[in-house]
Protein backbone atom coordinates (compact mmCIF):
# COMPACT_ATOMS: atom_id res chain seq x y z
CA UNK A 1 0.00 0.00 0.00
CA UNK A 2 1.22 3.50 -0.86
CA UNK A 3 2.04 5.57 2.19
CA UNK A 4 0.45 9.02 2.37
CA UNK A 5 3.14 11.70 2.25
CA UNK A 6 2.93 15.45 2.65
CA UNK A 7 4.50 18.08 0.40
CA UNK A 8 4.63 21.74 1.37
CA UNK A 9 4.76 24.00 -1.74
CA UNK A 10 5.45 27.74 -1.83
CA UNK A 11 4.65 29.67 -5.03
CA UNK A 12 4.20 33.41 -4.63
CA UNK A 13 3.16 34.59 -8.10
CA UNK A 14 0.79 33.83 -11.00
CA UNK A 15 3.48 32.03 -13.03
CA UNK A 16 4.38 29.92 -9.99
CA UNK A 17 0.72 29.00 -9.55
CA UNK A 18 0.57 27.88 -13.19
CA UNK A 19 3.70 25.70 -12.98
CA UNK A 20 2.81 24.49 -9.49
CA UNK A 21 -0.61 23.27 -10.62
CA UNK A 22 0.95 21.25 -13.48
CA UNK A 23 3.47 19.79 -11.05
CA UNK A 24 0.78 18.74 -8.55
CA UNK A 25 -1.29 17.16 -11.33
CA UNK A 26 1.69 15.08 -12.51
CA UNK A 27 2.62 14.09 -8.94
CA UNK A 28 -0.94 12.89 -8.29
CA UNK A 29 -0.74 10.79 -11.46
CA UNK A 30 2.34 9.09 -10.01
CA UNK A 31 1.06 8.79 -6.42
CA UNK A 32 -2.57 9.60 -5.64
CA UNK A 33 -1.89 9.37 -1.89
CA UNK A 34 0.18 12.57 -1.77
CA UNK A 35 -1.10 15.54 0.21
CA UNK A 36 -0.25 19.16 -0.65
CA UNK A 37 -0.45 22.34 1.37
CA UNK A 38 1.17 25.77 1.31
CA UNK A 39 1.09 29.02 -0.66
CA UNK A 40 -0.35 29.20 -4.16
CA UNK A 41 -3.27 30.35 -6.27
CA UNK A 42 -6.55 29.20 -7.76
CA UNK A 43 -4.92 26.74 -10.17
CA UNK A 44 -3.05 24.93 -7.40
CA UNK A 45 -6.18 24.90 -5.25
CA UNK A 46 -8.11 23.35 -8.13
CA UNK A 47 -5.55 20.53 -8.27
CA UNK A 48 -6.22 19.76 -4.61
CA UNK A 49 -3.68 21.79 -2.66
CA UNK A 50 -4.75 23.18 0.71
CA UNK A 51 -4.10 26.93 0.46
CA UNK A 52 -2.72 28.47 3.62
CA UNK A 53 -2.23 31.80 1.83
CA UNK A 54 -3.32 32.91 -1.63
CA UNK A 55 -0.84 34.52 -4.02
CA UNK A 56 -3.08 37.58 -4.44
CA UNK A 57 -1.85 38.69 -1.00
CA UNK A 58 1.81 38.08 -1.79
CA UNK A 59 2.42 39.16 -5.39
CA UNK A 60 4.33 42.22 -4.17
CA UNK A 61 6.91 43.86 -6.36
CA UNK A 62 9.50 46.58 -5.74
CA UNK A 63 11.77 47.47 -2.83
CA UNK A 64 9.50 50.07 -1.21
CA UNK A 65 6.35 48.03 -1.88
CA UNK A 66 7.97 45.14 0.04
CA UNK A 67 8.83 47.50 2.91
CA UNK A 68 5.22 48.69 3.08
CA UNK A 69 4.02 45.08 3.30
CA UNK A 70 6.73 43.85 5.65
CA UNK A 71 4.24 43.13 8.43
CA UNK A 72 2.20 40.83 6.19
CA UNK A 73 5.30 39.08 4.83
CA UNK A 74 6.58 38.43 8.38
CA UNK A 75 3.19 37.08 9.42
CA UNK A 76 3.10 34.70 6.43
CA UNK A 77 6.67 33.56 7.12
CA UNK A 78 5.93 32.93 10.80
CA UNK A 79 2.75 30.97 9.96
CA UNK A 80 4.28 28.81 7.24
CA UNK A 81 7.38 28.03 9.36
CA UNK A 82 5.14 27.02 12.27
CA UNK A 83 3.09 24.77 9.97
CA UNK A 84 6.26 23.12 8.70
CA UNK A 85 7.27 22.41 12.31
CA UNK A 86 3.82 21.05 13.23
CA UNK A 87 3.01 19.00 10.13
CA UNK A 88 6.55 17.84 9.35
CA UNK A 89 6.19 17.52 5.55
CA UNK A 90 8.26 14.88 3.77
CA UNK A 91 9.46 17.51 1.30
CA UNK A 92 9.33 21.26 0.72
CA UNK A 93 9.06 22.39 -2.91
CA UNK A 94 9.91 26.04 -3.59
CA UNK A 95 8.80 27.61 -6.87
CA UNK A 96 10.70 30.75 -7.95
CA UNK A 97 9.78 33.72 -5.60
CA UNK A 98 13.35 33.92 -4.20
CA UNK A 99 12.94 36.91 -1.86
CA UNK A 100 10.64 34.85 0.36
CA UNK A 101 11.65 31.30 -0.54
CA UNK A 102 15.36 31.54 0.18
CA UNK A 103 14.65 32.96 3.65
CA UNK A 104 12.09 30.23 4.23
CA UNK A 105 14.61 27.61 3.06
CA UNK A 106 17.05 28.66 5.84
CA UNK A 107 14.41 28.01 8.48
CA UNK A 108 13.24 24.72 6.96
CA UNK A 109 16.80 23.42 6.65
CA UNK A 110 17.18 23.61 10.43
CA UNK A 111 14.22 21.21 10.75
CA UNK A 112 15.95 18.56 8.63
CA UNK A 113 13.25 18.65 5.92
CA UNK A 114 14.59 18.06 2.39
CA UNK A 115 14.12 20.99 -0.03
CA UNK A 116 13.63 20.90 -3.80
CA UNK A 117 13.63 24.15 -5.77
CA UNK A 118 11.62 24.09 -9.01
CA UNK A 119 11.85 27.10 -11.38
CA UNK A 120 15.16 28.53 -10.28
CA UNK A 121 15.62 32.11 -9.15
CA UNK A 122 17.23 34.13 -11.93
CA UNK A 123 20.76 33.36 -10.81
CA UNK A 124 22.13 34.15 -14.27
CA UNK A 125 21.09 37.78 -13.69
CA UNK A 126 22.51 38.03 -10.15
CA UNK A 127 26.10 36.94 -10.59
CA UNK A 128 27.85 34.18 -8.64
CA UNK A 129 27.85 35.46 -5.06
CA UNK A 130 24.15 34.86 -4.43
CA UNK A 131 24.36 31.34 -5.84
CA UNK A 132 26.94 30.45 -3.18
CA UNK A 133 24.35 31.22 -0.49
CA UNK A 134 22.10 28.50 -1.91
CA UNK A 135 24.74 25.81 -1.48
CA UNK A 136 23.89 23.68 1.52
CA UNK A 137 20.31 25.01 1.58
CA UNK A 138 18.82 23.30 -1.47
CA UNK A 139 18.94 19.51 -1.80
CA UNK A 140 17.83 19.47 -5.43
CA UNK A 141 17.57 22.25 -8.02
CA UNK A 142 15.19 21.49 -10.89
CA UNK A 143 15.83 24.01 -13.66
CA UNK A 144 13.99 24.96 -16.85
CA UNK A 145 16.75 26.66 -18.89
CA UNK A 146 19.67 24.57 -20.18
CA UNK A 147 22.30 27.17 -19.21
CA UNK A 148 21.15 27.16 -15.57
CA UNK A 149 22.48 23.64 -15.01
CA UNK A 150 26.04 24.78 -15.76
CA UNK A 151 25.76 27.61 -13.22
CA UNK A 152 24.71 25.28 -10.38
CA UNK A 153 27.22 22.63 -11.39
CA UNK A 154 29.96 25.25 -11.00
CA UNK A 155 28.91 25.69 -7.36
CA UNK A 156 28.49 21.94 -6.79
CA UNK A 157 24.72 22.15 -6.24
CA UNK A 158 22.77 19.02 -7.23
CA UNK A 159 20.80 20.09 -10.29
CA UNK A 160 18.71 18.60 -13.10
CA UNK A 161 17.39 20.29 -16.25
CA UNK A 162 13.84 19.27 -17.24
CA UNK A 163 12.94 21.67 -20.07
CA UNK A 164 10.43 24.51 -19.85
CA UNK A 165 6.88 23.81 -18.62
CA UNK A 166 5.49 26.69 -20.68
CA UNK A 167 5.87 24.49 -23.75
CA UNK A 168 3.09 22.30 -22.31
CA UNK A 169 0.58 25.09 -21.71
CA UNK A 170 1.24 27.88 -24.22
CA UNK A 171 -1.32 26.84 -26.80
CA UNK A 172 -4.09 28.92 -28.39
CA UNK A 173 -7.64 27.59 -28.22
CA UNK A 174 -8.93 29.13 -31.45
CA UNK A 175 -7.69 28.91 -35.02
CA UNK A 176 -6.84 32.22 -36.71
CA UNK A 177 -10.11 32.08 -38.66
CA UNK A 178 -12.17 31.42 -35.51
CA UNK A 179 -10.35 34.20 -33.65
CA UNK A 180 -11.00 36.65 -36.49
CA UNK A 181 -14.65 35.62 -36.58
CA UNK A 182 -15.11 35.94 -32.79
CA UNK A 183 -13.75 39.49 -32.73
CA UNK A 184 -15.01 40.52 -36.18
CA UNK A 185 -11.47 41.08 -37.44
CA UNK A 186 -11.14 41.88 -41.15
CA UNK A 187 -8.27 40.26 -43.01
CA UNK A 188 -6.74 43.62 -43.95
CA UNK A 189 -6.65 44.83 -40.31
CA UNK A 190 -3.36 44.90 -38.43
CA UNK A 191 -3.73 43.55 -34.90
CA UNK A 192 -1.62 44.95 -32.07
CA UNK A 193 -1.75 43.02 -28.79
CA UNK A 194 -0.97 44.74 -25.49
CA UNK A 195 0.20 42.62 -22.53
CA UNK A 196 0.74 44.96 -19.56
CA UNK A 197 1.51 42.33 -16.92
CA UNK A 198 -0.09 40.29 -14.16
CA UNK A 199 0.59 42.58 -11.17
CA UNK A 200 -1.46 45.74 -10.67
CA UNK A 201 1.67 47.66 -9.64
CA UNK A 202 3.06 46.93 -13.10
CA UNK A 203 -0.13 47.54 -15.04
CA UNK A 204 -0.85 51.01 -13.63
CA UNK A 205 2.63 52.20 -14.63
CA UNK A 206 2.99 50.39 -17.94
CA UNK A 207 -0.49 50.45 -19.47
CA UNK A 208 -0.73 54.26 -19.99
CA UNK A 209 2.58 54.18 -21.89
CA UNK A 210 1.37 51.24 -23.96
CA UNK A 211 -1.86 53.02 -24.94
CA UNK A 212 -0.06 56.28 -25.78
CA UNK A 213 2.30 54.25 -27.99
CA UNK A 214 -0.60 52.44 -29.65
CA UNK A 215 -2.33 55.77 -30.38
CA UNK A 216 0.80 57.07 -32.14
CA UNK A 217 0.99 53.88 -34.20
CA UNK A 218 -2.73 54.11 -35.03
CA UNK A 219 -2.12 57.61 -36.44
CA UNK A 220 0.15 56.00 -39.06
CA UNK A 221 -1.66 52.68 -39.59
CA UNK A 222 -5.37 53.44 -39.96
CA UNK A 223 -6.43 49.79 -40.19
CA UNK A 224 -4.89 49.06 -36.76
CA UNK A 225 -6.92 47.15 -34.16
CA UNK A 226 -5.73 47.29 -30.55
CA UNK A 227 -6.53 44.52 -28.07
CA UNK A 228 -5.39 43.99 -24.49
CA UNK A 229 -4.81 40.55 -22.97
CA UNK A 230 -6.19 40.72 -19.41
CA UNK A 231 -4.33 38.62 -16.84
CA UNK A 232 -6.56 36.60 -14.49
CA UNK A 233 -5.00 38.45 -11.53
CA UNK A 234 -6.11 41.91 -12.78
CA UNK A 235 -9.60 43.38 -12.32
CA UNK A 236 -11.16 44.45 -15.62
CA UNK A 237 -12.86 47.49 -14.02
CA UNK A 238 -9.51 48.97 -12.95
CA UNK A 239 -8.10 48.56 -16.46
CA UNK A 240 -11.20 50.18 -17.97
CA UNK A 241 -10.62 53.28 -15.81
CA UNK A 242 -7.14 53.71 -17.32
CA UNK A 243 -8.35 53.02 -20.86
CA UNK A 244 -11.16 55.58 -20.40
CA UNK A 245 -8.55 58.36 -20.25
CA UNK A 246 -7.58 57.78 -23.90
CA UNK A 247 -9.31 58.43 -27.24
CA UNK A 248 -8.36 55.22 -29.00
CA UNK A 249 -10.47 52.09 -28.67
CA UNK A 250 -8.68 49.28 -26.84
CA UNK A 251 -10.65 46.02 -26.69
CA UNK A 252 -10.14 43.86 -23.60
CA UNK A 253 -9.68 40.14 -24.26
CA UNK A 254 -10.37 37.80 -21.33
CA UNK A 255 -9.42 34.11 -21.05
CA UNK A 256 -7.93 34.03 -24.57
CA UNK A 257 -4.53 35.62 -23.95
CA UNK A 258 -2.56 32.94 -25.82
CA UNK A 259 -4.93 33.31 -28.79
CA UNK A 260 -4.36 37.06 -28.82
CA UNK A 261 -0.60 36.54 -28.61
CA UNK A 262 -0.60 33.97 -31.42
CA UNK A 263 -2.91 35.79 -33.83
CA UNK A 264 -1.62 39.35 -33.36
CA UNK A 265 0.67 40.85 -35.97
CA UNK A 266 2.77 42.49 -33.27
CA UNK A 267 2.84 42.52 -29.46
CA UNK A 268 3.85 45.11 -26.89
CA UNK A 269 4.78 43.13 -23.78
CA UNK A 270 5.70 43.91 -20.19
CA UNK A 271 8.94 42.13 -19.31
CA UNK A 272 8.51 38.75 -17.65
CA UNK A 273 7.06 35.36 -18.51
CA UNK A 274 5.03 36.86 -21.37
CA UNK A 275 8.23 37.51 -23.35
CA UNK A 276 8.94 33.78 -23.35
CA UNK A 277 5.31 32.92 -24.11
CA UNK A 278 5.45 35.29 -27.10
CA UNK A 279 8.65 33.63 -28.29
CA UNK A 280 7.04 30.17 -28.06
CA UNK A 281 4.07 31.39 -30.10
CA UNK A 282 6.41 33.04 -32.62
CA UNK A 283 4.83 36.50 -32.75
CA UNK A 284 7.28 39.43 -33.04
CA UNK A 285 7.14 41.75 -30.04
CA UNK A 286 8.72 44.65 -28.22
CA UNK A 287 9.37 44.81 -24.48
CA UNK A 288 8.29 47.78 -22.38
CA UNK A 289 8.95 48.00 -18.66
CA UNK A 290 8.79 50.71 -16.04
CA UNK A 291 8.83 50.61 -12.25
CA UNK A 292 9.44 53.03 -9.38
CA UNK A 293 12.68 55.04 -9.67
CA UNK A 294 14.35 53.72 -6.51
CA UNK A 295 13.20 50.16 -7.17
CA UNK A 296 14.73 50.40 -10.64
CA UNK A 297 18.04 51.72 -9.29
CA UNK A 298 18.22 48.91 -6.73
CA UNK A 299 17.38 46.26 -9.34
CA UNK A 300 19.92 47.70 -11.76
CA UNK A 301 22.64 47.47 -9.10
CA UNK A 302 21.88 43.75 -8.58
CA UNK A 303 21.47 42.63 -12.19
CA UNK A 304 24.60 41.73 -14.13
CA UNK A 305 23.24 41.00 -17.64
CA UNK A 306 22.67 43.38 -20.56
CA UNK A 307 19.10 42.31 -21.44
CA UNK A 308 16.10 41.63 -19.20
CA UNK A 309 13.61 40.02 -21.61
CA UNK A 310 13.75 36.25 -21.15
CA UNK A 311 13.63 35.70 -24.90
CA UNK A 312 16.78 37.83 -25.30
CA UNK A 313 18.46 36.12 -22.33
CA UNK A 314 17.87 32.66 -23.82
CA UNK A 315 19.02 33.84 -27.25
CA UNK A 316 22.19 35.30 -25.73
CA UNK A 317 21.63 38.51 -27.71
CA UNK A 318 19.02 41.20 -28.31
CA UNK A 319 16.53 39.82 -30.82
CA UNK A 320 13.58 41.95 -29.72
CA UNK A 321 13.82 45.64 -28.71
CA UNK A 322 13.67 46.54 -25.01
CA UNK A 323 12.39 49.89 -23.75
CA UNK A 324 13.16 50.04 -20.05
CA UNK A 325 12.49 52.83 -17.52
CA UNK A 326 13.46 56.26 -18.93
CA UNK A 327 13.78 54.76 -22.43
CA UNK A 328 10.08 53.83 -22.37
CA UNK A 329 9.10 56.81 -24.55
CA UNK A 330 5.91 56.29 -26.62
CA UNK A 331 7.22 58.17 -29.68
CA UNK A 332 10.37 56.03 -29.87
CA UNK A 333 8.53 52.75 -29.29
CA UNK A 334 5.88 53.58 -31.89
CA UNK A 335 8.59 54.38 -34.45
CA UNK A 336 10.25 51.01 -33.84
CA UNK A 337 6.92 49.18 -34.04
CA UNK A 338 6.14 50.85 -37.36
CA UNK A 339 9.51 49.77 -38.74
CA UNK A 340 9.02 46.15 -37.66
CA UNK A 341 5.54 46.03 -39.21
CA UNK A 342 6.58 47.61 -42.50
CA UNK A 343 10.05 46.09 -42.89
CA UNK A 344 9.25 42.53 -44.05
CA UNK A 345 12.83 41.17 -43.93
CA UNK A 346 13.23 42.44 -40.34
CA UNK A 347 9.84 41.00 -39.34
CA UNK A 348 10.77 37.59 -40.80
CA UNK A 349 14.21 37.70 -39.14
CA UNK A 350 12.61 38.23 -35.70
CA UNK A 351 10.25 35.31 -36.33
CA UNK A 352 13.20 33.08 -37.22
CA UNK A 353 15.13 34.11 -34.10
CA UNK A 354 12.10 33.42 -31.89
CA UNK A 355 11.79 29.91 -33.33
CA UNK A 356 15.40 29.28 -32.29
CA UNK A 357 14.57 30.44 -28.73
CA UNK A 358 11.71 27.94 -28.64
CA UNK A 359 14.09 25.18 -29.76
CA UNK A 360 16.60 26.11 -27.05
CA UNK A 361 14.13 25.96 -24.18
CA UNK A 362 12.67 22.74 -25.55
CA UNK A 363 15.99 20.97 -25.87
CA UNK A 364 16.49 18.13 -23.42
CA UNK A 365 19.73 16.22 -23.52
CA UNK A 366 18.66 12.74 -22.43
CA UNK A 367 15.19 12.55 -23.99
CA UNK A 368 13.63 13.35 -27.34
CA UNK A 369 11.91 16.75 -27.38
CA UNK A 370 8.23 16.28 -26.63
CA UNK A 371 8.63 12.72 -25.32
CA UNK A 372 7.90 13.73 -21.74
CA UNK A 373 6.86 17.18 -20.55
CA UNK A 374 8.89 19.28 -18.11
CA UNK A 375 6.23 19.03 -15.39
CA UNK A 376 6.23 15.24 -15.60
CA UNK A 377 10.03 15.08 -15.48
CA UNK A 378 10.03 17.40 -12.44
CA UNK A 379 7.36 15.27 -10.76
CA UNK A 380 9.40 12.10 -11.35
CA UNK A 381 12.44 13.72 -9.71
CA UNK A 382 10.40 14.91 -6.73
CA UNK A 383 8.71 11.53 -6.33
CA UNK A 384 12.17 9.95 -6.33
CA UNK A 385 13.21 12.20 -3.43
CA UNK A 386 10.20 11.38 -1.23
CA UNK A 387 10.38 7.66 -2.09
CA UNK A 388 14.05 7.28 -1.17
Amino acid sequence: MNESKKILIVAGEASGDLHGSSLIRELKNINSYLQFFGIGGDRMKKEGMELIYHIDKLSIMGFFEVLKNLGLIREVMKTIVKLAEERKPDLVVLIDYPGFNLRFAKRVKKMGIPIAYYISPQVWAWGGNRVKKMKGLIDKMIVIFPFEKDIYKKFDIDCEFVGHPLLEVVRPVLSKEDFQSKFDLRKNEVLLGLLPGSRWQEVEKILPIMVQTAELLWARIKNLRIMLGLASTIKKEKVEIILGQFKSKVEIVENLTYDLMKHSDLLLVASGTATLESAILGTPFLVLYKTGFWTYLLAKSLVSIPNIALANVVAGKKIVPEYIQNKAVPKDIAEEMYDILTNKPRYKSIQNELSLVKEKIGSFHSLQVGEVGASKRAAQIINGIISS
